[in-house]
């Protein structure tokens, strides 16, 4: 069973930045893509916000955080990375991370979709105050 633990949000202010971590146990990650949602206040769904397959070779972004947010990994590590900078009040949110065996065909066209991922983190809240 793989269990997802996010980390690293917070209260930040527009302009500046953050580092979301998950960290995986249980399995190796390596096998693994891993997705970042968000679900704003008020919002019934999860936004997909980046993705990235199980070797890094592939990545994927949403247009509202393409250009200001990097997503990573360290499977040595176990972990998943999501660099956000340029933050904007519109990103707050509780963030998750969620993970699907194999980066696949589906996956590359669907990757947003929440309906993808097998496992899933508690979350973090992510907070920007303009």
């Amino acid at each position: 069973q793989l269990r997802l633990v996010e980390s690293g949000g917070g209260l930040a202010q527009a302009g500046g930045s953050l580092r979301l971590s998950c960290a995986a146990s249980g399995l190796s990650l390596q096998y693994y893509a891993i997705a970042w949602f968000r679900q704003a206040p008020g919002k019934e769904r999860e936004e997909g916000v980046s993705c990235i397959s199980g070797s890094g070779g592939i990545t994927k972004y949403a247009d509202s955080v393409k250009g200001r947010s990097t997503i990573s990994r360290d499977n040595a590590k176990n972990t998943v990375f999501l660099q956000m900078n340029s933050l904007k009040p519109e990103d707050t949110a509780v963030y998750y991370c969620a993970a699907v065996r194999h980066y696949s065909g589906t996956l590359e066209l669907l990757w947003a979709d929440p309906e993808q991922y097998d496992y899933w983190g508690q979350g973090t809240q992510v907070t920007v105050s303009s």
